[in-house]
């Protein structure tokens, strides 16, 4: 009788054990790991937040973290997450030339890698890449400057300024190229001056995209070539940019009724470039559904891990040196005084409330 007791209960503890696991998910007992950049953008944030979200819905777990921008930090982040396991990674690069080894290491553990929002070069260990469409942002913040300034209507000449970003983000070029395919021919025409003749990406790059950085650079900018002249356009790749741009001309007047602030785009729709917006000081910014972009990175995961292929849109543009990486990419959209109630508040991006 003991003896049929006791097998009846592992029995029965088995199949417990069973429905438990199969209760789990799909997910179950499978960690992604997230390697984000920083928490100090409010959109990395989010991006780690909302992805962290969605794969928990799966059943999978989720090793989140920040190297608040020390590739050091990130690189030691991700052996880390290879030593304990982790069945694939998801990575927001700091320095995309940077992982080379560490990604040698993911290789030899059979660990898949997926390139998020920022492409991991010269390695061929990166499966798939999901982003937005990085040229076409540049081609938005271009437009912007073209239409609100009426060149194509024969007006001008105004004088531009140019920042890029950094020169460790391969993003970073995407933007600057789909700009200056805009912005080039009516530098070329006379139309845009850029008095302090830095037209180069070498030139207007930011590292780190840091706002500091940019604000250091305005500043060198207004007082060397900007004393008697008026600054009407500073292109800005993103708000962190925009906002300390924005500093540097405040702090010499502009922004009054006599003196209004020039045109100043950017990206990423941060709460605090919203907030500028609103206030008449940012121009404008492009808006990137991370929620959206989150959602692509744990399909394609998904895909891979159930050994299916995730769906990409774009298999020729994103080459890293050693391979073309399938993408896929998301749409941006431009937004500005007119639209960011429509493009932001009414898709729950950000409520009343919070941009008050």
């Amino acid at each position: 009788m003991k003896k049929a007791f006791s097998v009846l209960l592992i029995l029965l503890l088995t199949f417990i054990a069973a429905c438990s696991n199969s209760a789990g998910g799909d997910g179950d007992e499978k960690t992604v790991g997230i390697a984000m950049p920083t928490k100090s953008s409010e959109r990395w944030v989010k991006d780690g937040e909302n992805m962290k979200k969605e794969f928990e819905k799966l059943g999978y777990k989720v090793d989140l973290q920040y190297a608040e921008d020390v590739v050091e930090n990130q690189l030691s982040q991700i052996e880390n997450m290879i030593t304990k396991g982790a069945d694939i990674l998801v990575i927001a690069s700091i320095d995309g030339e940077a992982l080379t080894d560490v990604l040698e290491q993911a290789k030899n553990q059979d660990i898949p890698v997926i390139a998020y929002d920022r492409l991991i070069m010269n390695s061929d260990h990166v499966s798939y890449y999901a982003t937005f469409d990085n040229f076409q942002v540049g081609v938005l913040q271009g437009q912007y400057i073209i239409d609100k300034l009426g060149l194509e209507n024969g007006e001008g000449p105004f004088n531009i300024e140019l920042f890029a970003g950094s020169p460790d983000d391969n993003n970073a070029y995407f933007f600057w190229d789909g700009a200056m395919s805009v912005i080039q021919p009516y530098i070329d025409s006379g139309d845009l001056v850029v008095q302090s003749g830095q037209t180069e990406f070498d030139q207007g790059a930011t590292l780190r995209w840091d706002g500091a950085k940019a604000q250091e650079r305005m500043d060198n900018l207004l007082s060397a070539h900007y004393s008697s002249e008026r600054v009407d356009v500073v292109y800005s790749p993103f708000d962190g940019i925009s906002r300390g741009v924005i500093s540097s001309l405040k702090a010499v007047g502009y922004g009054s009724d006599s003196n209004p602030m020039p045109i100043v785009t950017g990206q990423d729709a941060e709460l605090a470039s919203i907030k500028s917006i609103i206030a008449g000081e940012q121009t404008q910014t492009i808006f990137k559904d991370t929620r959206e972009l989150a959602k692509k990175a744990v399909e394609m995961a998904d895909s891979i891990l159930k050994d299916e292929e995730p769906e990409v849109n774009d298999t020729s543009t994103y080459d890293n040196g050693k391979k073309v990486v399938p993408s896929y990419l998301l749409e941006p959209v431009s937004v500005d005084i007119d639209n960011y109630k429509e493009v932001l508040v009414d898709t729950g991006y950000y409520t009343e409330e919070e941009l008050q």
